[in-house]
């Protein structure tokens, strides 16, 4: 009864060890636990319509989109960066060559 006992916290040890440690994978090397994947072997046809590809393309570039609408939502403290030239203007009033103006 003693070896059943130590046996069963045994199996519970590894239970518990299994349930906190799931980056730890599953191995298994019975040979039925392997099948074979019918839709990504090189002989399968393929079924990837081009409408579906590029509605698939679309759908990804506007949740692309939308990610980086809500990364600029999320942190304002990143700034907007602007390289567009004509965001920058020049200051006519303030330049030295500007003529002096009397108040």
């Amino acid at each position: 009864e003693r070896a059943e006992v130590l046996a069963e916290a045994a199996a519970l040890k590894q239970l518990a060890v299994d349930y906190l440690h799931p980056e730890v994978g599953v191995t298994s090397t019975d040979g039925a636990a392997f099948g074979r994947n019918y839709f990504n072997r090189a002989s399968a046809p393929d079924v990837e319509d081009i409408e579906l590809a590029d509605e698939r393309a679309a759908v990804l570039a506007e949740a692309d989109a939308l990610k980086k609408l809500a990364v600029d939502y999320l942190h304002p403290e990143v700034g907007v960066t602007s390289t567009d030239g004509a965001c920058f203007g020049r200051n006519y009033f303030n330049r030295a060559s500007a003529p002096d103006t009397e108040d």
